[in-house]
């Protein structure tokens, strides 16, 4: 009995360091990439990426939440024509905004 409730803590402890979304096969080919790499670069837009940030009274771990949100933004490039993404600041409370742009010629 005392292994399950040992088992239980364990998970509770690990759980804000968990990533959630999947990178899609399409995401796979966008790149996060600093703005001086697309000078070249169509825009083509804007997007608002968000994510669960706290789970009951537990706070996600910062890296896993911008991680989510790096692959919710990937994923949403794909759909649109985009293969590079441009974070236009650090992740606030599970949100985060990234410019998306198309570079191959």
């Amino acid at each position: 009995m005392k292994l399950h409730h040992y088992a239980l803590c364990l998970s509770i402890i690990c759980l804000p360091a968990c990533t959630w979304v999947e990178t899609t096969k399409e995401g796979k080919e966008v790149t996060l990439v600093k703005e001086f790499n697309v000078k070249d670069c169509l825009k083509l837009g804007t997007i608002n990426a968000s994510v669960t940030h706290k789970v009951g009274i537990l706070i996600r771990e910062d890296e896993a939440v911008t991680e989510d949100l790096v692959v919710l933004a990937k994923n949403r490039a794909a759909e649109y024509g985009g293969d590079s993404i441009v974070s236009k600041g650090p992740a606030v409370e599970g949100k985060m905004s990234f410019d998306i742009y198309s570079c191959s010629n």
